[in-house]
C-alpha cells in the first residue's frame, strides 16, 4: 500500500487487505458489516482514501483488534515476521532454515 501525503499530514497505513484475506472475506463482506460501499473499502486499502475515527473502530470491531494492531502512522512489516519474532523473544519457539524450508523446534532450556 503507497498511502498519499497529503501535505504536513502523516499517511495513515492500514493491514485491511491483509486481515480480510485470513479471513476469506470480501470487499463486500467487509462493507456490509461497516455500512460502507465497496469502493471505499478499496480506496482504504490502497491508502486514497483516511477512515473516520468511528470507521477506523467499526473495522476494528469486525476483526476483533485493537486500532494499532490495523492502522499505523509507520509502515508494517510482514505480519508473520511480527509474530515469530515475537514468539522467539518469548523462548516458545526456536526457528530456523531459510524461506523455502523452514522448521520450527521448542527453544532449548
Amino acid at each position: 500500500m503507497s498511502p498519499v501525503r497529503r501535505g504536513d499530514k502523516l499517511p495513515i497505513y492500514n493491514r485491511i487487505a491483509v486481515l480480510r484475506a485470513e479471513r476469506r472475506m470480501s470487499r463486500a463482506d467487509l462493507a456490509a458489516l461497516v455500512g460502507i460501499n465497496v469502493q471505499s473499502v478499496g480506496a482504504l486499502e490502497r491508502g486514497d482514501n483516511y477512515p473516520s475515527l468511528d470507521l477506523a473502530f467499526r473495522i476494528c470491531a469486525v476483526f476483533d483488534l485493537p486500532v494499532e494492531a490495523v492502522f499505523s502512522r509507520t509502515e508494517f512489516g510482514a505480519m508473520s515476521a511480527e509474530l515469530y519474532r515475537r514468539t522467539a523473544e518469548r523462548g516458545d519457539t526456536q526457528i530456523t532454515g531459510t524461506k523455502t524450508d523452514v522448521t520450527m523446534t521448542p527453544a532449548p532450556d
